[in-house]
């Protein structure tokens, strides 16, 4: 494990090399990260001599450290303070001073200044930003609404990556702000924007706020704003979100029972469907919708719903007409395969002509690792227990193009699992694939693959046994009493 500094301790080295060694600031920084990192590699060597047994890395965690200088603050009342932190202090006084104009700038200046810098925004709130952020929003509430969305984006800025800030009081201002200024598109995009990042890695935040009631808001600002793409895009990103399963923090989330909520309780599949719809020309979109719509294909019928609502014949177009797009393509390959799931499903992909253009778009893409697995991945899913679909696929070029793409990414385990995977539905129901695809190379290709990752060593054997390659087969244990040889 990284060792973590605090900034005080960073900024007493930084300011010992300006004064004692005559260093510029910008040298007396680069000087202190050096330090930091030469003192873990010196106590490594320690370690190792003492203990020659034990692993040690030589690291130290800079991540979360501001690598500035400390200003004086403008007025001169403060001794040197980071410029968030200055910016922070200046918030305060006008909130309190009841200068919304002054007030606002300084909210501007605070997410600018927060936005992609996670040393600096951490730095805040391990100074008290968040109750000085959210008194801000509620004061917000008597004032318009330009100084609501500045507090908002202030607060969306500051919870990026922290999403323990949030507590009970933030969550009621999100879901009252949402209800309340539901018709404001500019309020609901900036509210939306903090639902995703509280939600983010964070399993009670998402919960508390599916009890207080985010799931129908979500939907509804949708609905609400169907012709604005910027509103549409925070909602669907917050939506998929909930149906993470991403904090380690807890043993199980609710991922699949928010999905069940999202489409059954507030028409989720529909007006993802109907919003595609509507945004013909924006492929950027289009990925978020389809993203978030394989996110929610969790149960057999909720695939087939995706299909009722005309949603396959929009994957099927995306991917005839936005080929060249590498993003969409990735998020529709993603919905393919999710709706795949589903038996009559995977025959209305073959019908619709979606595994020529899976294959297409692998083709296309051959360079790019995610493309060549999630279309790997797809036609695993179409072929699965499907003969007829396989001879497509085999006929169309899937099996050709899925042996390229393992050639091409050797060291890609996730590539080369699902070419396998690939492989091995192809031919375990109609063995007359078996000599065309040995003959285009695979057993060998197979066999590598097997060799260089641990995690391919079963599906490698099972694609070997099914083309009727020699593999050996250990039986671990037969259930037999008696003593186990290890």
């Amino acid at each position: 494990m990284a060792k973590r500094i605090s900034q005080e301790t960073f900024d007493d080295v930084v300011r010992e090399n300006i004064t004692e060694f005559d260093m510029d600031p910008e040298e007396a920084v680069k000087e202190a990260v050096q330090q930091f990192e030469s003192q873990a590699w010196l106590k490594c060597l320690i370690l190792q001599k003492a203990f020659p047994n034990n692993l040690c890395l030589p690291r130290v965690d800079l991540t979360n450290i501001v690598k500035t200088r400390p200003k004086a603050s403008a007025c001169g009342d403060q001794g040197p303070k980071h410029e968030i932190l200055q910016t922070l202090d200046a918030l305060q006084k006008s909130l309190g001073s009841a200068a919304p104009q002054e007030a606002a700038e300084y909210l501007v200046s605070f997410s600018e200044q927060c936005q992609g810098q996670v040393a600096s925004r951490y730095l805040a709130a391990q100074k008290g930003a968040y109750p000085v952020v959210l008194s801000a929003c509620h004061q917000a509430l008597a004032e318009d609404q330009g100084f609501l969305v500045k507090s908002l984006n202030a607060l969306a800025a500051l919870t990026d990556g922290q999403p323990d800030l949030l507590d009970a009081k933030g969550l009621q201002l999100l879901v009252a702000t949402l209800k309340e200024h539901v018709a404001v598109a500019e309020v609901t995009c900036s509210g939306l924007r903090c639902i995703r990042h509280v939600c983010l890695k964070h399993e009670q935040n998402r919960q508390n706020l599916v009890k207080a009631g985010i799931l129908p808001l979500l939907t509804g600002a949708i609905e609400r704003h169907s012709c604005r793409a910027d509103v549409v895009k925070e909602a669907c990103s917050a939506m998929r979100i909930m149906t993470f399963d991403d904090d380690i923090r807890v043993p199980f989330g609710h991922a699949h029972d928010h999905a069940k909520m999202i489409v059954q309780e507030n028409k989720g599949l529909k007006i993802l469907i109907e919003a595609a719809k509507a945004f013909p020309d924006n492929p950027a979109l289009l990925g978020e919708l389809c993203g978030t719509l394989s996110r929610l294909a969790v149960r057999n019928e909720f695939c087939q719903e995706i299909v009722d609502l005309g949603g396959l014949n929009i994957m099927v177009t995306l991917l005839a007409d936005y080929v060249d797009h590498q993003e969409l393509v990735r998020q529709v390959l993603g919905a393919l395969r999710a709706i795949a799931g589903n038996d009559d499903v995977k025959d209305a992909i073959v019908s619709a002509g979606g595994t020529d253009f899976i294959v297409m778009a692998m083709t296309r893409h051959l360079s790019s690792p995610q493309i060549c697995e999630q279309s790997c991945a797809a036609l695993c899913m179409v072929a699965l227990r499907k003969p007829d679909n396989s001879r497509v696929i085999v006929e169309g070029g899937g099996a050709l193009a899925a042996l390229q793409a393992m050639k091409t990414h050797p060291k890609q385990v996730s590539v080369q699992k699902q070419a396998c995977l690939l492989i091995r539905n192809l031919v375990a129901r109609t063995q007359a694939f078996s000599q065309p695809i040995l003959d285009m190379g695979a057993e060998r290709l197979i066999i590598e693959a097997r060799a260089k990752h641990r995690e391919c060593d079963d599906v490698a054997k099972a694609a070997l046994r099914d083309l009727g390659c020699k593999v050996e087969l250990r039986e671990l244990w037969t259930g037999e009493k008696g003593n186990l040889a290890l």
